[in-house]
């Protein structure tokens, strides 16, 4: 099961890079692979989260899936909660949290998973480092054009 965590530190305020990856609709501008997206639904609760459920298409050569999400929106503790639905995984978890530090902000990302076809697994296996690897740097590469000086 493939599990990949990361930390760093932006020059972003954690407001920022929440909004930024809350920002579901936008991911086919600028996520690799993400071919399409559809938020279903949004339930604010009483505590001040969000429940979100999203698709994403993801489309990598021949290729191509739809999976839903549920994502759990949480802007006070600047934390993202995601638990997989439907599609071709028989699970995925994955959380983002964003914290305010000298000079901008911390930014701690983990998905851990498992597709149903073991063919499909072996085969991200190969390239899941790199590939959740592009998906961050993705995300850096958004901040610095929302954000960045000559935003």
């Amino acid at each position: 099961m493939p599990t990949h965590g990361e930390n760093r530190v932006m020059p972003y305020t954690a407001l920022q890079m929440y909004d930024l990856v809350a920002d579901v609709l936008r991911y086919p501008e600028f996520i690799p692979w993400i071919a399409a997206a559809r938020i279903r639904s949004v339930t604010p609760h009483a505590d001040g989260t969000q429940l979100m459920e999203a698709d994403l298409v993801v489309s990598f050569k021949v290729f191509r899936e739809k999976f839903a999400s549920r994502v759990v929106l949480d802007e006070q503790a600047r934390r993202l909660d995601i638990d997989y639905l439907e599609g071709p995984f028989k699970y995925l978890r994955s959380r983002w949290e964003f914290a305010d530090v000298d000079g901008g902000c911390e930014v701690r990302f983990f998905v851990d998973f498992e597709f149903r076809n073991a063919v499909l697994q072996k085969i991200i296996g190969v390239v899941f480092n790199e590939a959740m690897e592009r998906i961050v740097r993705a995300f850096e590469t958004r901040a610095q054009a929302l954000y960045g000086p000559d935003a």
